[in-house]
C-alpha cells in the first residue's frame, strides 16, 4: 500500500441521464475491535461483496460486506506472520491478489496469495522474492505497481548502497501472476540529491519514471531524464528531457495508454525558491521516442487571484499547491488536479520546500540497509506525521486544469473549499471519482461546527457545479474522504469515524 491508490480511467464523455435521486448511503456497523488506530485498505468490490482489509497490532482480518454494508463474514488471515512490513492489493472483478512482505531473522520475504470474494485462498501463499538485510526493518523494501488495465503487475526493489549507482530489481507478472521477466539493472545517479518521480507501468508492461537532479538537497529541479524499461528488455532506455532556465518542482508522470504517451507535469519557478509561475507540461510520444509537445503554461493574474486563500496573496497563490491527479482524455489531452496544502504550528510555519520532504511528498525517501523505500505502512491514515504537536493542517482550494494534446491549457477553474484540523489531516482533502460525464470531488465542509460531506463536480468544458450538502448523513459519522475508493460507475466506499471507532460507508449516486 504505502500510499492511497486511486485508479481512474480515461475521462470519457458520455451521454448519461440526469440523476434526480438523492445519494443513498449504507453504513457498516463498527466492530468491537475497530479502534481508531486500526490500519485498513479498501480492496474494492469483488463479485457482489465489498472487501476491506484490517490490521491491528498482530491481527489481520478481511471484512466481507454485502451491498448494504452488512457484515457477511470476518476472515482471520492466520497464514500471515505477526510482524508484517507491508501489504499491497490488486483487485479484479471476482478475485484479488495480496502481495505482502515480512522479515524473519535477517531476510525480508515477499509473498503473494490469490483470494476470492469470500476471502478464501485460491492459490498460495507463494514466495516471490527475498532480500537479505543486516538487522530489523520496518520500512518496506518491495514496491508493487500495476498497469491501468491490470494485465501487468510489477514488484520491484531499489538497492541504493552505492549512492551514485542504484540497482533496480524488477519482477514482472501478468494478471494470472504468471512470471514473465526478472531484471537487475544499474541506474547511475548523476548527483547525490537526484530524485525519482512516480514509478509507472503501462498497458504494454513497460516500466517508466523520471530521474531528476537538483543543485542541492533543497533546490529546485534543474535536470530531468526519462527512463523506460520495456517489458521484456534487460536495459533502461534513458532520454534527456531538455529544460529551460525555469526550475521545476516535484515531477508527476502518467501513462496515457489510449494515445501511447507519457504525460510529464510539474509546477515551475523562474528563479530558485521563487513563486510558482505556472505549470510545465511535456507529452512524450512512446512510439516515436521523443517529446511531441511541450509548454510552460503561465498562470494569469486572474487565475492567481481566484486561487489564493485567506492565507496567501495573488502573487504567492500557487506556492502551496501540489499536483494530486493527472487524468488522460480520449483525445490525447488531459486534466490535472492540484490542491492547496500547508501546515502551521507554534513558532514554525513550513513552506513548500519543507513539504517536499514531508508525507505529502512524491519523493519520500527513507532507507534501511541501503534499500530505497517509500514512507508508510499499510497506507495507514493514523500514522500521522508530527502527531502530538500543536500543528494545524490546512487543505484548501482545488485547482483544475485542462490541456489539449499540444500541452496548451484549454481552461482552468478553482473549486473553493476551506478545511483545517489540529494534529491530524485525516478528515481533510478530497476523494475524486469519475462518472464518465463529470469529474466529481467529495470533501468535508464545516457547517455550524459540524463537518458535512459536500460535493463539487466539473463538466468536460470546465464548468463547476456545487451540489447541496448531503442530506441523508447520519449524526455522529465523520467521513474521511481521502482514504475512500471508487468501486463502481457511480459508487464509492469511504471510511468514517463513529464515536472513535472506524466504520465504512457505501455511497451510491
Amino acid at each position: 500500500m504505502g500510499r492511497n491508490k486511486i485508479i481512474l480511467s480515461a475521462f470519457i464523455i458520455l451521454v448519461l441521464p440526469v440523476w434526480a435521486l438523492a445519494q443513498r448511503i449504507h453504513y457498516s456497523d463498527p466492530g468491537r475491535d475497530d479502534y481508531r488506530q486500526v490500519n485498513f485498505e479498501i480492496i474494492g468490490k469483488v463479485s457482489s461483496n465489498i472487501v476491506i482489509y484490517k490490521n491491528y497490532r498482530s491481527k489481520n482480518d478481511l471484512s466481507i460486506f454485502d451491498n448494504e454494508m452488512k457484515l457477511k463474514d470476518k476472515i482471520n488471515l492466520d497464514f500471515l506472520p505477526d510482524k508484517l512490513i507491508n501489504v499491497d492489493f490488486v483487485s479484479y472483478p471476482d478475485f484479488f491478489y495480496m502481495i505482502y512482505q515480512y522479515q524473519k531473522r535477517n531476510i525480508v520475504y515477499c509473498n503473494v496469495v490469490k483470494m476470492d470474494a469470500a476471502g478464501q485462498k485460491l492459490i498460495g501463499p507463494v514466495e516471490i522474492d527475498t532480500t537479505q538485510i543486516g538487522g530489523a526493518s520496518d520500512n518496506k523494501i518491495y514496491s508493487t505497481i500495476y498497469s491501468e488495465d491490470k494485465q501487468h503487475i510489477m514488484v520491484f526493489k531499489i538497492n541504493k548502497r552505492n549512492e551514485r549507482n542504484y540497482f533496480f530489481t524488477t519482477l514482472l507478472y501478468n494478471d494470472k501472476m504468471e512470471f514473465r521477466k526478472k531484471s537487475r539493472l544499474p541506474v547511475t545517479m548523476p548527483k547525490k540529491d537526484a530524485v525519482f518521480s512516480d514509478f509507472v507501468i503501462d498497458n504494454e508492461g513497460d516500466f517508466v519514471f523520471t530521474r531528476c537532479s537538483r543543485n542541492g538537497s533543497r533546490d529546485n529541479i534543474s535536470q530531468m531524464d526519462l527512463l523506460i524499461k520495456q517489458a521484456m528488455s534487460d536495459s533502461f532506455h534513458i532520454s534527456n528531457v531538455p529544460l529551460t532556465n525555469n526550475f521545476l518542482d516535484e515531477v508527476k508522470i502518467k501513462a496515457d495508454n489510449i494515445n501511447k504517451n507519457y504525460l510529464i507535469s510539474s509546477l515551475y519557478y523562474k528563479q530558485r525558491r521563487g513563486n510558482v509561475e505556472g505549470i510545465y507540461i511535456a507529452v512524450w510520444d512512446k512510439v516515436e521516442g521523443r517529446i511531441k509537445a511541450e509548454n510552460y503554461n503561465i498562470f494569469s493574474d486572474e487565475l492567481k487571484e481566484d486561487a489564493k486563500s485567506e492565507n496567501t496573496t495573488a502573487k504567492t497563490a500557487f506556492n502551496d499547491y501540489f499536483i494530486r491527479q493527472v487524468l488522460p482524455k480520449k483525445d490525447g489531452g488531459f486534466l490535472i488536479a492540484a490542491e492547496l496544502l500547508f501546515t502551521s504550528s507554534r513558532g514554525n510555519n513550513w513552506n513548500r520546500y519543507d513539504y517536499l520532504y514531508s508525507p505529502y511528498s512524491m519523493y519520500p525517501y527513507s532507507s534501511y540497509n541501503s534499500y530505497w523505500s517509500p514512507y508508510g505502512m499499510y497506507g495507514n491514515p493514523w500514522n500521522r506525521w508530527n502527531y502530538g504537536s500543536s500543528t494545524r493542517y490546512y487543505s484548501e482550494n482545488i485547482a483544475l486544469f485542462s490541456f489539449d494534446p499540444n500541452a496548451s491549457m484549454e481552461w482552468s477553474n478553482i473549486l473553493h473549499k476551506s478545511q483545517f484540523d489540529d494534529n491530524s489531516s485525516d478528515a481533510l482533502s478530497y476523494l475524486i471519482y469519475n462518472t464518465g460525464s463529470e469529474i466529481n470531488f467529495l470533501y468535508n465542509q464545516l457547517e455550524r461546527r459540524v463537518r458535512l460531506l459536500s460535493e463539487q463536480s466539473v463538466t468536460p468544458n470546465g464548468a463547476v457545479k456545487r451540489s447541496p450538502t448531503f442530506k441523508n448523513l447520519d449524526k455522529d459519522y465523520e467521513f474521511l474522504p481521502k482514504y475512500g475508493k471508487q468501486v463502481g460507475a457511480r459508487q464509492v466506499v469511504m471510511p468514517c469515524m463513529y464515536r472513535n471507532y472506524i466504520c465504512f460507508a457505501k455511497i451510491d449516486f
